[in-house]
């Protein structure tokens, strides 16, 4: 006689619930819970390991619509399966996104008005908005970090670096700490660590990055405006330079593009006075480095991440907005051992408002 075939959709609750304990990828339980009906009601943020790191999607700018119902919905690229995700996020449509902690921390393109989205809206407000002089109200906030997730306890502190010459690592070099706890938070910074040179100097756009408890500064070179030459294979596809009044006259041959050209991690030794020495060498780790977020995922733990290497997005403003069709295209992966650089998503993607970004992958 055959052989009786089992009904999946019939499995017992409790024995569903146990098998989608077992999935460490994001990526492997959401597709667990679109099986059927009953897989899906086991397929919820109570059953995952939620504390598990996570290697970031990258969050892809809007396109236009045909259907306008669904301009809210934006598309998110796994490095894990290569995989496209759609997800529709209310009141992110036409603003710049900065992550943390899976949650986006929104700034409006004209307005400058700043939401914290996922899965509800809070409007932040801020004093010196209008004190300071810019013609893009959207980049007034540099950067903003979550101290912890909203999606599990209301006792977080969202910082946030406002204006144009703010930094957590300035010009100089210098590395500073700012003690949200302390009486005056916003207004005191201590010198915790000096890199080896002046970042003005070298054209550095340096980045911050906690490690299994060690602190990394990433400096990253290549990213400001310079004149290349037609053979060059900087960028992909050409770009339409936004053109200024004092702009110098280009030769014959030459187009004016940015673009990465190198990485260098230094480790910083708190323990013995900000210590600060290069480094080629990860290990395991890999890091991603992009408009808000930098952070560290043990290779070895998500197939098809490299270690030893840098992933990284377009980012750097002032750089990009001089070009009608935005950023996007400085995007790649970063070999530390020998300097060479590939592509992570093979796809065009630009935005002047909200280029490609990584967004941490959570369940809410």
């Amino acid at each position: 006689m055959a052989q009786e075939m089992r009904d999946w959709s019939e499995l017992q609750h409790d024995l569903l619930v146990l098998i989608g304990r077992r999935f460490n990828l994001i990526e492997d339980y959401l597709n667990f819970g679109t099986v059927c009906k009953s897989w899906h009601s086991a397929a919820t943020k109570n059953n995952f390991n939620s504390e598990l790191p996570r290697v970031p999607w990258l969050m892809l700018p809007e396109e236009e619509e045909e259907d306008k119902s669904d301009s809210c919905c934006r598309k998110f690229f796994s490095l894990y399966n290569g995989m496209i995700l759609k997800k529709r996020i209310l009141k992110a449509s036409g603003k710049r996104c900065m992550e943390c902690m899976g949650w986006l921390i929104t700034v409006g393109k004209d307005e400058g008005e700043a939401s914290l989205l996922h899965p509800c809206s809070v409007r932040i407000t801020t004093e010196d908005f209008y004190e300071h002089e810019t013609g893009y109200p959207f980049t007034f906030f540099r950067k903003a970090v979550l101290s912890a997730s909203p999606s599990y306890t209301s006792d977080f502190v969202l910082m946030v670096i406002e204006g144009g010459m703010r930094f957590l690592i300035d010009y100089s070099g210098r590395v500073l700490f700012c003690d949200v706890a302390g009486p005056e938070p916003t207004k005191r910074s201590h010198i915790i660590a000096q890199l080896p040179f002046d970042c003005r100097d070298r054209l550095g756009h340096p980045y911050i990055v906690e490690s299994l408890g060690s602190l990394f500064i990433v400096v990253r070179h290549g990213v400001q405006i310079c004149k290349v030459k037609d053979d060059c294979d900087r960028m992909r596809i050409p770009l339409t330079y936004i053109v200024s009044e004092n702009q110098e006259e280009l030769r014959d041959g030459e187009e004016l593009r940015y673009g990465t050209e190198s990485f260098r991690v230094f480790k910083v030794d708190l323990a013995a006075a900000g210590k600060v020495t290069e480094t080629r060498e990860l290990g395991e780790r890999a890091f991603f480095l992009g408009a808000n977020a930098s952070l560290s995922v043990q290779a070895s733990q998500f197939p098809g991440i490299k270690p030893n290497h840098v992933y990284f997005t377009d980012d750097f403003f002032e750089s990009y907005a001089a070009f009608v069709e935005g950023g996007g295209l400085d995007m790649g992966v970063f070999n530390l051992a020998d300097g060479s650089i590939q592509m992570h998503y093979e796809g065009v993607s630009l935005s002047r408002v909200c280029p490609p970004t990584w967004v941490t992958p959570t369940l809410c």
